[in-house]
């Protein structure tokens, strides 16, 4: 059954395995800003204008204290094809037994993850769901979004 995430929520942990067979955690990147998202697959139309947006904006979002790590059901083999091809200077993680996606709820057709991105604050809680994303400037709406959470006042 698909877990129900919203904003607000503290975002679950996981473990998982990097395009470079490395194991990390998202609690790893707690006071930072994460940038997770998901997506179908390695190499298809869709997913490398999403990637390669994010490769091309990486610098102002890394300015911005944001990590991102990209998730989909793909193998580590696929993901340092797909990372290497395109140059992408951020994480794949491998979520190929699908406990990543099925914690977020982002399970889609065919054992594929829907295209979902989730933007975590520094403490781990959910601050926004993207789940209707514009491939094409992916990485300008996620800049566009934290300035305008940012620009909110304090309910402390």
């Amino acid at each position: 059954m698909d877990v129900l995430l919203a904003v607000g929520m503290l975002a679950p942990d996981f473990v998982g395995i990097t395009d470079e067979g490395k194991q990390i955690r998202l609690s790893d990147f707690r006071g930072k800003y994460v940038v997770l998202y998901f997506y179908p697959k390695d190499d298809t139309p869709g997913c490398t204008k999403q990637a390669c947006n994010i490769r091309d904006n990486m610098s102002k979002l890394a300015s911005n204290d944001i990590v991102v790590l990209g998730v989909s059901t793909d193998t580590v083999e696929s993901h340092k094809k797909f990372k290497s091809k395109y140059n992408l200077n951020f994480t794949l993680i491998s979520d190929k037994d699908r406990k990543i996606t099925s914690l977020y709820g982002v399970s889609g057709f065919a054992g594929l993850s829907k295209r979902v991105t989730f933007l975590i604050d520094k403490d781990g809680k959910i601050i926004h769901i993207f789940d209707n994303v514009d491939v094409n400037r992916h990485a300008e709406d996620i800049l566009e979004k934290l300035a305008s959470l940012s620009q909110k006042p304090s309910s402390n």
